[in-house]
């Protein structure tokens, strides 16, 4: 679990966090769900280290992230798994080395057994014979499931997913989605999303917290998403036409 204390964060003048307390369960996939500017971004930044927070706590288990050293918060990113936006595969590498990357980084393990750990990886997400090959030979999806084969080779307590989905027609953004949160419940991570995708949010959307103007505006379930009276929660789920026809139907 990843607990968020009383969360602050401005740039300038302007606070694009403001005084967010969640708990990010372990063994579900916690969506953090807004409009672009709402703060879901730098929340996640937050969260892995990326930004610093101006006032309160980040709690991975009972370790106190805000006040770690710097070679604490290094021993503790070996726990984190980064999923990024567009899979941020290294061009010149071909898979396997793309996979291995985090391995070499962190770990002092033999080739052989990085390789195999690599492999195992890589047939976890449903890639085979693909060890050779270079990311401008793979499909989108194909890339996804790469990127995805990476942010579990450290075997990662804690996984983040930037906007999984982003570049991807709606069948093979699904199938992203459920490898998400299959590895998920069957490794029991904390898997943070960040979205704008309610196709995610209804298909994996085991808690959702919903960000609006740097503020946690709603928190609940796929289920209770579709059912709420928050008036802005429901002009971002409702935005468009078929969504708002869905709801007058429904």
């Amino acid at each position: 679990m990843i607990r968020l204390e009383h969360i602050y964060k401005k740039f300038d003048d302007r606070y694009v966090l403001n005084d967010i307390t969640v708990n990010l369960e372990q063994g579900k996939c916690n969506l953090v769900i807004g409009e672009s500017g709402s703060g879901k971004t730098v929340l996640m930044k937050s969260v892995v280290g990326l930004a610093e927070v101006d006032q309160g706590e980040i709690w991975y288990a009972e370790r106190n992230f805000t006040r770690m050293e710097r070679h604490e918060r290094q021993e503790l990113r070996k726990e984190m798994g980064m999923l990024f936006q567009g899979g941020a595969l290294f061009d010149s590498m071909t898979i396997e080395d793309n996979v291995m990357f985090p391995l070499n980084m962190f770990t002092r393990d033999t080739y052989s057994s990085k390789l195999d750990r690599v492999n195992f990886c890589l047939d976890r997400v449903g890639l085979k014979q693909v060890n050779r090959m270079i990311p401008a030979e793979l499909s989108g999806g194909m890339k996804k499931r790469a990127a995805i084969a990476r942010a579990i080779a450290m075997s990662p307590a804690f996984l983040f997913c930037d906007e999984p989905n982003s570049g991807l027609d709606p069948k093979t953004a699904i199938k992203i989605d459920n490898l998400i949160h299959e590895i998920t419940t069957e490794y029991n991570i904390t898997t943070v999303v960040n979205s704008h995708d309610m196709n995610s949010v209804l298909e994996i959307g085991d808690r959702v917290i919903y960000i609006y103007e740097g503020c946690k505006c709603w928190e609940g379930t796929k289920e209770e998403v579709l059912h709420t009276d928050n008036e802005e929660l429901n002009n971002f789920v409702f935005a468009t036409r078929m969504a708002q026809q869905i709801k007058r139907e429904g």
